[in-house]
């Protein structure tokens, strides 16, 4: 650490966890360098120069961060390992004032290999049943990829019996890469539904209550553990798979549980390395025995209320004093008797959330504080924007009967997000009818264009406009043109032949009828072409689809469907996404919020029927 200034923590990530961790280091001047997008959650309630631009998973951007850090910490475990590995056994090099480079070695909290194993749930709780703790874990057994997976699932039903939960081993969080497999007619749909992943089965365990217990890690330069400090039990709700709700204490279960749930908590984090915040998640079975679920190396959704329901040391507090290794209580008491935390989450419409965030300022109680936190991001159904929290002198019943209010809007809010008939998240069918009346897109980035979009005629723009989106959500710098294949021919093949050049790298091209275009553009350019067949007056553009789809060989071209430009823009996003990996990471959230919509409504359908499914869709 510098002599000269307060130490600075290296985040890679900047959401709301980032942030909340940036609120909680200003009042003690630490310095929080983000490495995220620009104007990021936390980056927003940080302002500082050291902050990083870029993908938490780009090993030169995590460099650049390292490199003007003291420590460097994560706020979400999907991250590089061999990165955060090398730089702490290697350094890495930093250019002083008299031109000269020194090695930095900043240490990672938790550590990469804690990172490394909870990366991969299968493998974390085989560490976890290997201990010499005693730690209870459901039995689980690995499903062989590819075609033995069928088969590999039909041994799971035999060891286990039904029903079973079908995991992904990695990547999953928030209920997502989760199946229940309640019957042998749900093997090729779970294979399905996770297939390409790396999966495992596990015994289905018949639990009763979910609990949460955060905990607080420490050991010194050595590795040698000082100690695990837990927090109090609390009971988390998952609806939709996403937590909704948080009970502190627990309704209805014992303290004698309660207190075997944090011993239980401070002895999985014990087996672990590195300084840091960590949460717990367990089961409480049928006979009041618990069960570990998973843990995750950093504060967590069921911490929030410690903000406020304890303030001395926050969840977010306590995660800089362990990295920094500065003193931590050996017990934590609330200063409350009962708290709750309510997830904000992105409703039916983007403005959903609002009267939820109205109802909490004008909620006034002599024995209840309110508190409201908003992260600052964009609503999306079923997304994260907020919570509030709730604290009481009474007990958690008396607390919960005084937020009922509260409590009854968020459940409106999902109640609508579920019932909403609102438009599909993309992509979806394209409207096989082309007008001219359609309004035009906005003009394309300033930046260098990465992708030329360019079409036969401006009859295909509406076409377009949808892929153009698309563009701009993924803020891809893109140009515009008009390119006849038979009417400009010689301009057609100048561009063609200077777009690489020009910083192009990737070509959409939009043609109907012969749709000569995109075949023509690809005989002239080394770089990738993406076909999009125009549906036409005539021949409902399968001539289109025909014509681009069948190059001669040596000449390919990418073909996606009639109309389908929203295709043809994910897939020129995830061309650019194999060597800037920002582009990738928007991509996998891109997917992980497109799973979300679908587990929502499947869950909305298997839960009121097809009849008044669709009569909530009116149809």
């Amino acid at each position: 650490m510098s002599d000269n200034r307060n130490a600075v923590i290296g985040l890679l990530g900047g959401g709301q966890l980032g942030r909340m961790l940036c609120e909680a280091a200003n009042p003690l001047g630490i310095d929080i360098a983000i490495l995220d997008e620009e104007n990021s959650p936390a980056k927003q309630a940080h302002n500082t120069n050291r902050h990083v631009t870029g993908s938490f998973k780009d090993p030169a951007r995590i460099r650049e961060l390292a490199a003007q850090s003291d420590f460097l910490s994560v706020e979400i475990e999907h991250v590089e390992t061999e990165v955060l590995e090398d730089i702490e056994k290697n350094g890495v090099e930093v250019k002083q004032a008299d031109g000269s480079t020194k090695t930095h070695k900043p240490p990672v909290h938790p550590s990469w290999r804690t990172i490394r194993l909870i990366q991969d749930k299968y493998l974390q709780k085989e560490h976890f049943r290997a201990s010499d703790k005693g730690i209870p874990i459901a039995d689980q057994v690995a499903i062989e990829p590819g075609p033995a997976a069928l088969a590999s699932l039909k041994d799971a039903a035999a060891k286990f019996g039904l029903p079973f939960m079908l995991k992904a081993r990695k990547g999953s969080y928030d209920g997502r890469g989760n199946f229940k497999v309640s019957s042998e007619a749900d093997f090729e749909a779970a294979i399905k539904a996770l297939g390409g992943l790396s999966l495992y089965a596990e015994k289905w365990a018949p639990f009763v209550k979910e609990l949460a217990v955060m905990v607080i890690r420490t050991e010194d330069d050595n590795g040698k553990l000082k100690n695990c400090v837990a927090y109090p039990a609390v009971e988390t709700i998952h609806e939709d798979s996403i937590c909704t709700k948080v009970f502190m204490p627990p309704r209805e279960v014992s303290e004698t549980v309660c207190e075997a749930a944090r011993k239980l908590a401070t002895e999985v984090i014990s087996t672990l390395w590195g300084r840091g915040v960590f949460a717990v998640e367990m089961f409480v079975l049928e006979d009041g025995s618990l069960m570990v679920n998973e843990v995750a190396p950093r504060p967590h959704n069921s911490g929030h209320y410690t903000i406020e329901a304890v303030p001395q040391m926050s969840q977010y507090k306590a995660q800089i004093h362990a990295v920094l290794d500065l003193p931590v209580p050996d017990k934590l008491t609330p200063r409350v008797s009962s708290s709750i935390m309510l997830n904000i989450l992105g409703g039916a419409t983007p403005a959903a959330h609002l009267q939820l965030a109205e109802l909490a300022r004008n909620t006034f109680d002599d024995d209840m504080d309110v508190y409201l936190h908003l992260y600052n991001k964009a609503s999306k159904p079923g997304r994260k924007i907020g919570h509030i929290t709730l604290t009481g002198t009474s007990t958690i019943h008396d607390l919960e009967a005084k937020a009922q209010p509260l409590i009854d809007l968020v459940n409106k809010i999902r109640h609508d997000r579920l019932t909403a008939s609102a438009e599909t998240l993309r992509p979806k069918q394209e409207s096989t009818t082309t007008t001219t009346t359609s309004p035009a897109p906005p003009p394309p980035s300033e930046e260098t264009p990465l992708v030329l979009v360019t079409m036969g005629s401006d009859s295909d723009l509406p076409v377009l406009q949808a892929g153009l989106s698309i563009l701009r959500d993924f803020g891809v710098p893109y140009a515009l043109d008009i390119t006849s294949a038979h009417r400009t021919p010689r301009y057609m093949m100048r561009v063609a032949d200077e777009a690489a050049g020009k910083g192009i790298k990737v070509i959409i091209a939009a043609a109907g009828g012969a749709a000569h275009l995109p075949g023509m553009l690809s005989s002239e350019t080394p770089l990738p072409v993406i076909g999009v067949p125009i549906k036409a007056t005539h021949l409902d553009g399968m001539d289109s689809l025909l014509s681009i789809v069948q190059m001669p060989r040596g000449v390919p071209t990418a073909t996606v469907g009639i109309n389908n430009s929203t295709n043809a823009a994910l897939l020129a996003v995830r061309i650019l996404g194999s060597f800037v990996p920002a582009y990738q990471d928007k991509m996998r959230r891109y997917q992980l919020d497109m799973e979300e919509q679908v587990i929502v409504k499947g869950g909305k359908l298997r839960e009121v029927g097809d009849v008044e499914y669709l009569a909530a869709k009116g149809k």
